[in-house]
């Protein structure tokens, strides 16, 4: 067993509850208790023991709903999305499984190191991921970069898809989960959607793909298909409980009405959407419509970052910007979206995304040993000015401890699972290798389909 005591507990549950002085007891896989420290049960003499003394968070671990994982960083900036897909298609063009590795090495550090337990990743070659994940101890859904509409053909097939399903889906005590996954309705034929449902029915997994990322999307699937992005899945039966959608930045209530009806969720990726110019999604209407939106970071080539905490703080202010409301999106609203919703775009929401006693124990600990944190002050009613901190002074270098599945990954802010320097120059020199492979195929850069 292991016990977390005197901890403040911030729990995401359905009362948004946060404990002032908790305890968190892990039994294996799972939360045995998370609960005021003067109700816990005894405590067994050979338990390990972290006493947090009032001076660490526990919190339930991050969920990243929409990375793309990478080793290319800062060479497709000041790119409107229209011209920055063909300049990011160069890294997949040349893209070997080693080059996939070395990504999935430091791309799950990164995210373990800054407080994200679960990442929904999409990219290629993704049996490394799913070894990766496994090593790391990171719980990963994986759904390959897939593409059959030439020339975009050389991304992932059906068939690798299929195949990976087979070898790893539930692999690592479900830790790895294998989705279908199609990158959108420009690089994909009806026929790759297809498979994608079949996929879905036969072996039960999720859908994961592209919605509406810029408004000149819209506009050329309209003058394509004579109809809206969200239509055509729509119409191809891709709309369901079962599928997560990438962006959705420009959306009509229409199509926002169809996938709330549907019950499929949105991955919002506010740091992407402003810096590819795409402008802000209207989170609060897509809320209103009952649809569930969880966060994302998009990943390193777009992002240049994957902390979600940074994505937590950016998403709150850019949605106060676009309603002129300084009451939305409060801090507890995007911890939310940032954790128990997340976990509900995966459809694991009954296992994590909250600290309650028989989910899994996917747990985080942060230091309160930095000045933007302090001072925490509490009022008569328990509440508290700690969740402001969280989300508009946090950064994922505070973070102290991750837990994932019961195990510990990380301790006093360094990885356990792996040798940290080695991932990074390994990164380095395959990094370095990869982007002379690439610029080397700038002379054959392809023109954008979505023209």
């Amino acid at each position: 067993m292991l016990a977390i005591t005197n901890a403040i507990i911030v729990t995401v549950d359905d009362c948004n509850a946060v404990i002032k002085d908790g305890t968190i007891l892990i039994e294996g896989r799972s939360l045995a208790y998370v609960g005021p420290s003067d109700c816990v049960p005894c405590i067994p003499a050979g338990a390990t023991l972290i006493d947090c003394a009032g001076k660490f968070v526990a919190m339930p671990g991050l969920i990243d709903t929409h990375n793309h994982s990478s080793l290319i960083r800062g060479v497709a900036e000041n790119l409107n999305l229209v011209d920055w897909l063909p300049v990011y298609d160069l890294e997949h063009r040349t893209c070997t499984p080693q080059d996939a590795r070395q990504a999935y090495r430091l791309g799950y550090m990164e995210c373990l190191l800054n407080g994200t337990t679960t990442v929904q990743d999409m990219y290629r070659f993704m049996d490394q991921a799913a070894q990766v994940a496994g090593e790391l101890g990171i719980r990963a859904f994986l759904a390959p970069y897939a593409a059959d509409m030439p020339p975009y053909d050389f991304f992932e097939s059906s068939e690798a898809n299929e195949q990976l399903i087979k070898d790893w889906h539930g692999a690592f005590n479900g830790r790895i989960q294998v989705e279908a996954g199609i990158e959108d309705v420009f690089y994909a034929g009806e026929t790759m959607y297809r498979r994608a449902l079949d996929m879905h029915e036969q072996y039960g997994v999720r859908i994961h793909t592209h919605g509406p990322e810029h408004a000149e999307e819209e506009t050329t699937a309209r003058k394509r298909f004579g109809m809206s992005i969200i239509e055509l899945l729509n119409n191809r039966r891709l709309l369901g409980d079962f599928l997560s959608l990438g962006h959705c930045v420009p959306i009509s209530r229409h199509d926002m009405e169809l996938i709330a009806a549907a019950g499929a969720s949105i991955c919002h990726c506010p740091v992407s959407a402003a810096k590819l110019g795409c402008g802000t999604a209207p989170v609060k209407d897509m809320e209103e419509v009952g649809i569930n939106v969880s966060l994302g970071s998009d990943g390193p080539i777009d992002n240049n970052s994957m902390d979600l905490f940074q994505e937590m703080k950016v998403a709150s202010l850019m949605q106060k910007v676009h309603y002129a409301d300084a009451k939305a999106f409060d801090a507890t609203h995007m911890l939310r979206m940032a954790t128990i919703n997340g976990a509900r775009s995966l459809g694991i929401d009954g296992s994590v995304g909250s600290l309650e006693q028989g989910k899994l124990a996917d747990v985080i600990l942060i230091s309160l040993n930095h000045p933007s944190l302090r001072p925490v002050c509490w009022n008569d009613n328990d509440s508290t000015t700690l969740i402001w901190a969280l989300v508009f002074a946090m950064q994922g270098s505070f973070v102290d401890t991750v837990i994932v599945d019961g195990q510990l990954v990380v301790r006093h802010g360094h990885l356990v699972t792996a040798d940290e320097q080695e991932i990074i120059d390994d990164a380095q020199r395959q990094g370095v290798d990869w982007m002379k492979r690439r610029n080397a195929a700038a002379t054959h850069v392809l023109a954008p389909i979505r023209d």
